[in-house]
């Protein structure tokens, strides 16, 4: 499903214009990207939550020369499914 579908998915169960679901989309992840970006989870209960997971610096390989090279410390989005969300995926 991409983001197109979405919206008409979000359209057709709310009954609201396909503009509208699309603008409350964007509202959706810019608000869970602004959150995350300060730090913040998102928990959605039932669905799951949106955290921040710190990657430590580690060495790594160039796949084309095998030479090591160090990969900085960052921070990476995580989604974490919530027991709900589980359970329908495995009905």
């Amino acid at each position: 499903m991409n983001k197109n579908e979405l919206i008409e998915g979000i359209s057709t169960k709310t009954g609201l214009s396909k503009a509208d679901a699309g603008r409350g989309l964007a509202a959706l992840t810019e608000i869970i990207s602004e959150a995350l970006q300060k730090g913040e989870s998102v928990s959605l209960i039932g669905f799951g939550t949106f955290e921040v997971r710190e990657r430590s610096e580690r060495t790594g390989r160039n796949p084309q020369t095998g030479k090591e090279m160090k990969i900085e410390a960052a921070k990476s989005p995580a989604f974490k499914a919530g027991a709900a969300l589980k359970a329908a995926v495995n009905r």
